[in-house]
């Protein structure tokens, strides 16, 4: 992928430390800080509804940004990302319900067994390639289904598990406006982990199996072992994320993991960027906001000639849908790269402008 280098002239790194910062100036330090400030204090003037959305962001976030490590980052694939993101569900509320452990250590713990279901998934899959392992994942997704439906000791089957809000010191986080500080943390914890991961040898060593894994071979880099450590760490994100999911709906299906959720998790890392742990966040913000865009756009255009000759109102779910693999087609062909790589071209302009060197 391309990088743009935003430093201004005359900055030279004297130390490894200085050079390999997360955040390289004042300024992004600023800008981050400023973000989380905005974030922490949204219940002050957003409603439930965008309180929700913002929510959605953060969890869909998370596990998109573990698909973003296995398939940006590692050079995999996998479309039975929907399917670990239910283990990490139905885990934290199976554990809760059965042992008793609190909400708060469930969520990682679930992580944790997700991980390791994702590591029985991705040791024979770390030695395919190709449309090899994309059937592989596809075979994943639909055997965790399968297992769903039928292990009612742990999902509740068909009828689903009921799951109860996270607890601490006697305070529940049951409402939006004091959810949203639990997926805030989550959040900060596990993006942060993972910029960190990419400056480790592990994670160097996961971009050389991307690059050129013949080369990364001849350096010594074992590539079954990489390759497996990819679907765990993914997996662990993925089952974090579907542990917030749940215990912020209080309640989980079968029905929700499915296929077409797995694709709108390749789509989260197709629109954002893959390689690009800003892009994760950036592209789950695009996919949960689009549906809506199309639904606030059909209701503006309910009763107008458009409505009547296309019928809009009774197809808004269809055309939720559309959109979002029209974006994906869209992104494929104009913006490869996704919004991340826009927004350093954005941040590159008024940097140099109006100068191009």
């Amino acid at each position: 992928m391309a990088n743009v280098s935003l430093l201004p002239a005359g900055d030279y790194r004297t130390t490894y430390r200085a050079d390999t910062t997360i955040f390289p100036t004042r300024n992004s330090r600023i800008a981050l800080w400023l973000g989380l400030a905005l974030v922490a204090a949204s219940p002050l003037f957003f409603g439930r509804y965008e309180l929700s959305l913002l929510i959605n962001i953060g969890i869909m976030g998370i596990a998109a940004l573990g698909l973003n490590i296995l398939v940006g980052f590692t050079g995999q694939i996998s479309i039975g990302h929907a399917a670990f993101f239910g283990v990490g569900a139905f885990a934290s509320a199976w554990l809760h319900e059965s042992f008793h452990i609190p909400v708060w250590a469930c969520i990682p713990l679930a992580g944790v067994i997700t991980a390791v279901v994702g590591l029985v998934f991705g040791a024979p899959a770390a030695r395919l390639k190709g449309l090899y392992l994309a059937i592989a994942t596809l075979a994943a997704q639909f055997i965790l289904e399968d297992f769903f439906a039928r292990a009612r000791w742990f999902t509740g089957g068909v009828a689903g598990r009921l799951t109860e809000p996270l607890t601490l010191f006697g305070f529940a986080f049951d409402r939006e406006e004091t959810y949203i500080y639990v997926v805030l943390f989550f959040v900060v914890v596990m993006f942060l982990g993972a910029a960190n991961l990419m400056r480790t040898r592990d994670g160097r060593a996961l971009v050389a199996v991307r690059d050129h894994y013949l080369s990364a071979e001849i350096m010594g880099i074992n590539l079954a072992y990489y390759r497996t450590l990819s679907f765990g760490i993914a997996s662990l994100y993925a089952g974090i994320g579907g542990a917030l999911y749940a215990h912020y709906l209080m309640f989980v299906s079968v029905e929700a993991f499915n296929i077409l959720f797995s694709i709108q998790f390749l789509g989260m890392v197709i629109i954002g960027g893959l390689g690009s742990i800003m892009g994760s966040l950036m592209g789950a913000a695009f996919m949960v906001l689009l549906p809506e865009v199309v639904q606030s756009a059909a209701e503006a255009l309910s009763g107008s000639a458009i409505d009547r000759l296309l019928r809009i109102g009774g197809s808004i779910s269809y055309l939720r849908e559309m959109a979002i693999g029209a974006a994906i087609i869209a992104f494929l062909i104009f913006e490869p790269d996704g919004l991340a790589h826009r927004w350093r071209l954005v941040k590159a302009y008024w940097k140099l402008y109006p100068y191009s060197h």
